[in-house]
């Protein structure tokens, strides 16, 4: 495993020789120890990377479209190394994090497509009603992007950022989280081997509140990208207004999952589940609201009770494990918390579902579901990234809409329904970036990526995605008399 920072091409220990302690949760020992940036670090990162900038602008998209590729194919080549990497640092079971590393492999792939038909539409002309002058838009990169990526994702968040910007024509410095360093570290190996020129990708791991914060505030920086939670959101906002920069946010969810009782009873508990228990719950876009329609509420929680025992909890690489352990010892502590007032305020839970007391090591906790959770109950309210899934009844659509929008918070939404037109209608009016109908929680990298409300600012993904590295740079020209283009005389 590497333990130095990825500068300028090249692997260096910290400046201040400091380390972080990694973890597994399952095992909850230290598996490695990471190098712990400090300022002076992200300086000389920063410093690369605006050394490297100019090159890899002038490069155009069809040759920084081939690096990506062939970053893109050595995630493929050594995805099952890279997955056990992820699985053995986040918890989460193997099978997830093979799915991850495919999804980080697809993204390179997609933003090297668009990084060369970027190349073709440099240049466009623009159609103005004016005939003495002719305009031209030209996309250029914003410049250095400083990416904040989390644990609970590691390489995805990563490649959803990185990708794009690479493709823009910016170069980027990648700070993991100091809980998951181990599988980002791995691009450094992964640049030098596709002779990726130096100071395009420099990786410093670090702790936040001094890595991050350097990175958010540093004047060299153009473009702080950040996926995390609000409060530390709002921070890294605050640091970027200084210069400013341009900023990206994809912050916390609190999301609901609508079941109307025209629906398939054996598919909704199966988006039910997928929505809350993968990754143990610990997902910026985990349902982990359960708006049920009071005719159908019965047999769906009877069948989710059934569904729940079958879930298996245990070490993340084997394979009958479908639940691993939460992520950090302090995530576990903070979700007991919750549990503990769910149990302490007399809410109802669903029988039948208790789990991690039967393990003898890792930060588990039971994937427990409390009934008809009071909308005022924090449980209902906060983001409490862990397997706890709140419900309440409704009784007519326009209440179920009501409840959902009843939040501060609006990334995603998924709505189950036999009517496919009551699903639209409704997904129409709930106020989420992202909305699955019928649907697991599928992403596809050419879709849209990010929140309403207080879930962030801006999209990632698709093409939006890619513009949210780019600046947008307008030519009007008035034509001069005896223009080749013979057209107009002025």
């Amino acid at each position: 495993m590497l333990n130095q920072l990825f500068i300028n091409g090249t692997w260096q220990p910290p400046l201040v020789g400091k380390e972080i302690d990694v973890f597994n949760p399952y095992t909850e020992k230290v598996i490695h120890r990471a190098a712990s940036a400090g300022d002076a670090d992200v300086d000389k990162a920063v410093t690369a990377a605006r050394q490297a900038l100019p090159a890899w602008k002038k490069a155009g998209g069809k040759i920084r479209g081939r690096f990506l590729s062939a970053i893109a194919r050595r995630l493929r080549e050594c995805s099952e190394d890279l997955a056990r990497l992820s699985s053995i640092n986040n918890g989460k079971p193997l099978t997830e994090a093979r799915a991850d590393m495919t999804d980080a492999a697809d993204c390179f792939s997609y933003y090297a497509e668009q990084a060369m038909a970027l190349e073709d539409r440099q240049d466009s002309e623009v159609a103005i009603p004016d005939a003495a002058y002719h305009s031209h838009v030209r996309f250029e990169p914003v410049g250095v992007a400083a990416l904040i990526v989390p644990w609970n994702f590691p390489m995805v968040t990563t490649s959803w950022k990185m990708a794009p910007a690479l493709a823009a024509g910016c170069t980027v410095v990648l700070k993991p989280s100091e809980i998951t360093p181990i599988v980002e570290l791995e691009l450094g190996r992964i640049a030098s081997e596709v002779d990726l020129p130096p100071g395009v990708i420099n990786i410093v791991t670090g702790l936040g509140h001094i890595v991050g914060a350097a990175m958010s505030s540093h004047p060299g920086v153009d473009k702080v990208s950040f996926t995390g939670s609000n409060s530390i959101g709002s921070r890294v906002m605050a640091a970027a207004a200084i210069g400013p920069k341009a900023i990206s946010l994809e912050l916390g969810g609190k999301s609901p999952i609508i079941v109307f009782g025209s629906s398939d009873v054996d598919l909704a508990v199966d988006l039910i589940m997928g929505g809350i228990f993968t990754n143990a719950g610990q997902m910026c876009s985990a349902t982990s609201r359960l708006i049920l329609e009071k005719s159908i509420a019965k047999h769906v929680l009877d069948r989710l009770a059934e569904a729940v025992c079958g879930l298996k909890l245990g070490d993340p690489l084997d394979p009958a494990t479908t639940m691993g352990p939460l992520t950090t010892k302090a995530q576990y502590e903070k979700v007991k918390r919750y549990t503990n007032t769910g149990m302490a305020d007399g809410l109802c839970k669903l029988n039948g579902v208790a789990k991690a007391d039967e393990l003898s090591c890792g930060w588990f906790i039971s994937p427990t579901i409390f009934l008809d959770v009071p909308t005022e109950s924090p449980l209902w309210r906060e983001e409490i990234f862990g397997p706890i899934l709140c419900v309440r009844t409704f009784e007519s659509e326009e209440e179920a809409v009501a409840l959902a929008n009843d939040t501060e918070i609006g990334l995603v939404a998924t709505i189950v329904s036999g009517d496919t037109k009551q699903a639209r209608r409704v997904a129409e009016a709930v106020e989420a970036g992202h909305i699955w109908i019928n649907s697991p929680q599928k992403i596809f990298v050419e879709t849209s990526w990010g929140g309403f409300k207080a879930s962030g600012i801006g999209r990632e993904l698709g093409p939006w995605g890619l513009s949210a590295y780019l600046e947008v740079k307008h030519k009007t020209e008035l034509r001069l008399r005896g223009d080749v283009t013979g057209r107009i005389e002025t």
